[in-house]
């Protein structure tokens, strides 16, 4: 079974001081710690123990520069085969939609039976670039998998649904799944297992080597462009309510009262 990974290198922010950098379309990258996005670790956790319970390859494919070899090599230390990087100053600012198609372009040049993304990126959570992977390829896909079994050219998957409900698919293969997280445990990578795959080759290919136009990928090539971030506004706090539980049901009653909220 040949499996492609689709990955992403993104900034850890969850307990760093977030600012804005000077274009205001971006945080400040500078002194933060780059790794796999969470997502991605468990869908090249779970690409590698199909390749270990049915054979195959996995080859993994990442968007972005020559940073973004840190995160390859990181997979192939964890067991994957090849890794593919997609780089050209053209794709940059590239919306879902425009970066599905960059990898599209690429998977086509690769024998596959199975696709697993992330169900989000772990820096931008827009969630779109899996099945609009699926969608450009023509296969089946599923979301939010967290659970899988392969057996007989069908893959069988089970998905979340809202309310903690589930649903169960089966579907031919070539297929696109995006990965939920706790699905797997992601193996440890040690220092020393980098080392091991430092030489080995990482493929670059650019817009000239996928078949595409420079207006097809990047900001023209994008239908959803972003014009600014900004951090949340200080609120003014919270305020405690005393008494009793028939006092404080009273209480929460009159503040939404006075604030508009019942009628």
């Amino acid at each position: 079974m040949n499996i492609i990974v689709c990955v992403k290198r993104v900034p850890e922010t969850s307990e760093a001081d977030i600012l804005i950098d000077k274009s205001g379309k971006d945080i400040d990258k500078s002194g933060l710690v780059f790794d796999l996005s969470e997502w991605d670790s468990y869908a090249i956790e779970e690409a590698l123990l199909l390749k270990e319970k049915l054979g195959g390859t996995v080859t993994v494919l990442s968007v972005g520069g020559e940073d973004s070899n840190e995160s390859l090599r990181k997979c192939l230390a964890m067991g994957a085969d090849h890794a593919v990087r997609l780089t050209d100053p053209a794709f940059e600012r590239s919306d879902g939609f425009a970066t599905a198609r960059i990898l599209a372009e690429a998977i086509r040049r690769i024998p596959y039976d199975l696709i697993l993304t992330g169900t989000q990126a772990e820096d931008d959570g827009y969630g779109q670039v899996g099945v609009t992977l699926a969608e450009l390829l023509g296969v089946s896909h599923a979301a939010l998998v967290n659970r899988l079994d392969v057996q007989d050219k069908k893959v069988r998957v089970n998905r979340e649904l809202e309310g903690g409900l589930e649903e169960v698919l089966e579907m031919d293969l070539p297929s696109v799944l995006t990965i939920q997280t706790g699905i797997n445990e992601p193996r440890y990578v040690s220092i020393m297992g980098i080392r091991k795959v430092a030489k080995k080759e990482i493929q670059t290919l650019g817009t000239s080597d996928l078949n595409l136009k420079a207006e097809e990928v990047g900001l023209s090539g994008s239908d959803i462009q972003l014009e600014k971030i900004f951090l949340p506004p200080s609120g003014e706090g919270a305020e405690i309510l005393g008494g009793k539980p028939e006092e404080i049901a009273q209480k929460v009653f009159d503040i939404l009262k006075d604030k508009g909220g019942l009628t």
